[in-house]
C-alpha cells in the first residue's frame, strides 16, 4: 500500500493538477485595479505615484531569475519536492501583502512611497517562484505537448484574477482592505499545502498525454465560461449572500475536476507499465546526443547547441523576442494597471470596473490557453512557426488599443477583449518559443530574463506616457474625466504594439527554416511509427 501511495504522489498528472490549483490562486497582481483605489485614497497618491507603485508590482512579478536559479541548482532539482522554491514564494507573498494591508488600514504609520514599492515588489515577486516551478516542471513532464501544457498553466494563472474576485465576493464583499489580507493568506496557505505534489515525474507509460490534456483543457474552458456567466449575472443583479456562496461552491466543484482526471490517469499509468512512444517537440529521434536546440538562423542555416542564459543573450533572436515582449506585454499590462482610472474617466461605476477587471482575467485566460493549444496545432498541421502567431496577436492588440482610446460607448468591453486575449497569448507563446529556440535545460532562467521586458515596457508606458498625460489633463485635481484623459496614451500604445508585431515578424523569418525542420522530423517520425 505504501509503495502505491508513493507512486501515486509521484505522478506527473497529480503534479499537473497541483500546479493548476496553485496557478489558479496566485494571480493577485492581475487584479491590482480592484484594490488600487483604496491604496490610492488611503495613502493620498496621485496617478503617477500609483503607477510607480504598480511598476514595482510588475517588476516583482516578472523578475524571476532568482526563482529560476533555485529551480535549476537547488537540492530538490532532481525528482525532489520544491520546498525551497515554494517556501520562499509563500513567505514573500505573505509579508508583502500583509504589510501593505497594515498600511492601508492604518495599523502602521503611512510608509513612504519607496517602502510601499518594496511591499508591492515582495508581494508580486512571490508569484515568480510558484510560476517558474509549475511551468518548467510541466514542460519537462510533458515535453511533447509543451504548447498545450504551458497554455494550461499560464491560462489558470490568467484566470486566477476572476477566481480571487469570486472568493472576495463570497466572503469579504464591501471591504476592499480585507481583500489585500486575503491575498496575503490564501495563496500562501494553498501553495504550501500542495507543494509536495508538484515534482518532476518523467513517467514512461502507455497513456495518451494529448487526450487527457485535452480533457483538462475542456474543463478549463468550462470554468472560464462559468465565470463569465456569473460575472454577467452579478453585473445585472444584486446577489444575496446565499447566492454568492452557492456560486462559489460550484466554482470549487469545477476546480476539483482536474484533480479527478489526474487521479484516474495516474491509476492508468500505474496499471500500464509500457514504454510511451512520444517524441519531444524538438528532439531528433535518431540522435543519441544530448538535447540540442536552435540558437540562431542565419541565411537558412541551422545552428544548434545547448544554451545557458549568457549564451542565449549573445543571440540576436534573444533580443528580438525581448523587444517583442517589451512592446506587447508592456502595453497590455499598462492597460490593466490603469483600468480603474480608465473606467472612472469614462463614467463607469465601481461594479462595472470590477466586472471589467474580472472579464480581463477571463480574456487573459483564453489568450494564454488558446495560443498554446492552437499554436501546437498550427505547427503540427500547417507548419506555422510560433513567432508568426505572436506577430498576429500583437497586430490585433494594436487594434484593441485604438478601440480603447477612441472612447465610444462600450469601447472598454470591446477593447479589453482584444487586448486581454492578445496579452495572454504572449505569456503562453514566449515560454514555449524560449524552450524551442534555446532548450529546456535553462528554460526557466532564460524565459524569466526575457520576462523582465514586461515591467520595463510597463514602466515607460504606464508612468512616462499614461500617468504623465493623465496628470497633465487632470491639472491641479487628482482625477480626470472624459475621453481626453487616455486617448493620446492609447494611440501611443497602439503604435508600440504594432512595432512589436514587426519585430516578431523578423523573428519569424529568422526561425522559419528551423520550425520547418521540426515539422519534417515529426512527419518522418510518424511514418516510421
Amino acid at each position: 500500500m505504501e509503495k502505491n501511495s508513493i507512486s501515486y504522489s509521484s505522478s506527473r498528472w497529480i503534479a499537473a493538477a497541483g500546479s493548476i490549483w496553485i496557478q489558479a490562486l496566485i494571480g493577485g497582481t492581475y487584479i491590482f485595479s480592484t484594490y488600487s483605489p483604496i491604496l490610492k485614497s488611503s495613502q493620498s497618491y496621485d496617478q503617477s505615484t500609483l503607477d510607480t507603485v504598480a511598476v514595482f508590482k510588475d517588476i516583482g512579478s516578472n523578475a524571476g531569475v532568482l526563482s529560476s536559479l533555485l529551480y535549476t541548482f537547488g537540492p530538490h532539482h532532481r525528482y525532489g519536492v520544491p520546498w525551497v522554491v515554494h517556501l520562499v514564494g509563500a513567505t514573500e507573498g505573505f509579508l508583502g501583502y500583509f504589510f501593505m494591508w497594515l498600511a492601508v488600514v492604518g495599523l502602521i504609520p503611512r510608509p513612504p512611497v519607496p517602502l510601499m514599492c518594496v511591499f508591492m515588489f515582495f508581494a508580486a515577486h512571490s508569484q515568480t517562484f510558484f510560476n517558474t516551478w509549475n511551468v518548467v516542471t510541466s514542460v519537462q513532464n510533458f515535453p511533447h505537448c509543451s504548447g498545450t501544457v504551458v497554455g494550461l498553466m499560464k491560462g489558470f494563472l490568467g484566470l486566477s484574477g476572476a477566481i480571487l474576485i469570486q472568493v472576495y465576493k463570497a466572503f469579504f464583499k464591501g471591504d476592499p482592505s480585507t481583500y489585500i489580507l486575503m491575498l496575503a493568506l490564501l495563496p500562501s496557505i494553498v501553495s504550501l499545502s500542495l507543494m509536495s505534489l508538484v515534482r518532476l515525474c518523467p513517467d514512461k507509460t502507455a497513456v495518451d498525454d494529448k487526450k487527457h490534456l485535452n480533457v483538462m483543457s475542456l474543463i478549463s474552458l468550462l470554468l472560464a465560461a462559468y465565470l463569465m456567466i456569473i460575472l454577467m449575472l452579478q453585473d445585472i443583479f444584486v446577489f444575496p449572500q446565499w447566492a454568492r456562496l452557492f456560486s462559489f461552491l460550484v466554482l470549487l466543484l469545477l476546480l476539483s475536476l482536474p484533480l479527478r482526471i489526474a487521479t484516474e490517469t495516474a491509476k492508468k499509468e500505474r496499471s500500464h507499465p509500457l514504454l510511451l512512444k512520444t517524441e519531444p517537440l524538438l528532439y531528433d529521434p535518431d540522435s543519441n546526443e544530448p538535447e540540442k536546440k536552435l540558437v540562431g538562423v542565419e541565411n537558412d542555416e541551422l545552428s544548434v547547441e545547448s544554451m545557458n542564459l549568457l549564451e542565449a543573450m549573445r543571440s540576436f533572436n534573444f533580443w528580438l523576442l525581448f523587444l517583442a515582449i517589451l512592446c506587447g506585454m508592456g502595453s497590455g499590462l499598462a492597460t490593466i494597471n490603469n483600468m480603474s482610472q480608465l473606467g472612472q474617466s469614462l463614467g463607469y461605476d465601481t461594479t462595472n470596473i470590477n466586472t471589467l477587471v474580472s472579464l480581463w482575467s477571463i480574456w487573459n485566460f483564453f489568450g494564454r490557453f488558446g495560443a498554446g493549444y492552437i499554436s501546437d496545432i498550427l505547427l503540427r498541421q500547417r507548419g506555422w512557426a510560433r513567432p508568426l502567431v505572436m506577430a498576429i496577436a500583437l497586430a490585433a492588440m494594436s487594434v484593441g488599443h485604438v478601440i480603447i482610446g477612441s472612447g465610444f460607448i462600450g469601447n472598454l468591453y470591446i477593447g479589453t477583449i482584444l487586448v486581454g486575449i492578445c496579452y495572454g497569448a504572449q505569456w503562453s507563446l514566449m515560454p514555449t518559443i524560449t524552450s524551442e529556440i534555446f532548450g529546456v535545460l535553462h528554460m526557466g532562467t532564460i524565459y524569466n530574463a526575457i520576462a523582465i521586458a514586461n515591467p520595463l515596457g510597463t514602466y515607460v508606458l504606464s508612468v512616462w506616457v499614461i500617468g504623465h498625460i493623465y496628470d497633465k489633463e487632470a491639472g491641479e485635481q487628482n482625477s480626470c474625466y472624459g475621453v481626453r484623459c487616455f486617448m493620446v496614451s492609447f494611440f501611443i500604445l497602439a503604435f508600440v504594439s504594432f512595432f512589436g508585431c514587426l519585430v516578431a515578424l523578423i523573428l519569424f523569418f529568422r526561425t522559419r527554416v528551423f520550425y520547418r525542420s521540426v515539422v519534417l522530423r515529426r512527419i518522418q517520425s510518424s511514418i516510421r511509427s
